[in-house]
């Protein structure tokens, strides 16, 4: 059984770090392009760090970018984010998700390109 487990998740005050860790099962990541996606309740999912196969090439959305840093260890099937300095609108919770291709884009937060989904874990961050 294809799978990806995230993990990671908690609260954390304003400011502060946490690291999540998404753990495939049953196919081997490293062929996969992966992002991390986050939702709130009532609003869509939306991307918020890419990296791709090919190169380790990654992409992020703006409100994280130099907050946040996405890697990948294909020895351990895993693809991570860390997060820093996180703020209240960060908020969420998170999945991550594998593509095997996205055609000839450098990055893609488009949901339906996306084979394999996390069952997400929450993040909280609050004083």
């Amino acid at each position: 059984q294809r799978q990806l487990v995230e993990s990671g998740g908690g609260l954390v005050q304003p400011g502060g770090s946490l690291r999540l860790s998404c753990v495939a099962s049953g196919f081997s990541l490293g062929y996969y392009a992966v992002a991390w996606f986050r939702q709130v309740p009532g609003k869509d999912r939306e991307g918020v760090s890419y990296i791709s196969s090919f190169d380790s090439s990654t992409a992020y959305e703006n409100s994280v970018k130099g907050r946040f840093t996405i890697s990948r260890d294909d020895d351990k099937n895993a693809v991570y984010l860390q997060m820093d300095n996180l703020r209240p609108d960060d908020t969420a919770v998170y999945y991550c998700a594998a593509a095997w291709e996205i055609g000839s884009r450098r990055y893609s937060f488009e949901a339906h390109d996306y084979d394999y989904w996390g069952q997400g874990t929450q993040v909280t961050v609050s004083s």
